[in-house]
């Protein structure tokens, strides 16, 4: 069983479905995959900080168990825990948005696997997911590879935070998450969860950056993640392309390694959005 975990608001649709097909269609193994989504409602906070629903979940979920029938999508709402841990904390508006929090509640979620793979959802796999997965992680809290730009302007050994393999079972021992979250309701950080995390941390493993590549599409890239870059040209600038942004990731990227997935996403996603329409 491979083990996933999501984290988001119903506005992670499109990347939960594009990153889950990328994880499908380049993976040979017919092991089956457990994909959980951390999400809550915090419309108090914003009016569209609202869950993902059982609509897209139900969707998602007849999407992957059309790779194997064995696959599974487990919804799990930490609203409670997140009121009860972060509401009115310093860092209730972090530079994205308070679900980057949420993943710091994995170790109060009952019946999470000993290992888990978290996955921001605007990454995609271009090679097959044991490649990570099978990552042996005994005796480390979690495995990382470096931020692209931290490991230049931080410290070199700086993660990202945007795929890591979890340890549970030696994150449950060293209590790294209750660190964190401690962290995140006394303390401002620039980058929130990221930076508790990396501050709670006693010992993690270091991945070679082909498993969170934030810039460049190598052919040895495992993971590539669609974080925000920089770009020289026309003129230095920053954009924020994600894969959902096909005719972008076509055009500005000029990428056809991820046609086959992509061309899949549009057919499912207007898909459902007929679905939608049609049922209200």
């Amino acid at each position: 069983m491979v083990n996933i975990l999501f984290c988001g608001n119903y506005k992670v649709f499109d990347g939960m479905l594009t990153c889950a097909l990328s994880i499908l269609r380049r993976s040979g193994s017919a092991e089956p995959y457990t994909f959980y989504v951390f999400t809550m409602d915090v419309s108090h906070i914003k009016d569209d900080y609202l869950p993902v629903n059982d609509r897209q979940m139900a969707f998602f979920e007849s999407v992957i168990k059309g790779y194997n029938p064995l696959n599974t999508a487990v919804k799990i709402d930490v609203t409670e825990l997140y009121r009860a841990e972060f509401g009115s904390c310093p860092n209730e508006d972090a530079y994205c948005s308070p679900y980057t929090l949420i993943r710091l509640f994995a170790d109060e979620v009952r019946g999470l696997p000993d290992k888990i793979l978290y996955l921001d959802v605007d990454v995609m796999f271009n090679r097959d997911i044991h490649l990570l997965y099978d990552t042996d992680v005994e005796g480390y809290e979690y495995a990382a590879a470096r931020d692209h730009y931290g490991k230049y302007l931080i410290n070199p050994n700086y993660v990202n935070a945007g795929v890591l393999l979890f340890n549970m079972k030696e994150m449950r021992e060293t209590g790294i998450l209750g660190k964190a979250r401690e962290l995140i309701k006394t303390k401002k950080l620039v980058f929130a969860d990221q930076s508790a995390l990396i501050r709670s941390t006693t010992k993690k493993k270091m991945l070679p950056q082909k498993f969170n590549d934030q810039k460049y599409l190598h052919k040895h890239t495992v993971v590539r993640h669609f974080s925000k870059r920089l770009f020289w040209l026309p003129y230095p600038h920053t954009d924020n392309i994600k894969q959902w942004h096909v005719e972008k990731v076509r055009r500005v990227f000029g990428y056809s390694e991820f046609d086959d997935i992509l061309d899949e996403y549009l057919r499912l996603i207007n898909e459902y959005n007929r679905e939608v329409e049609v049922n209200g």
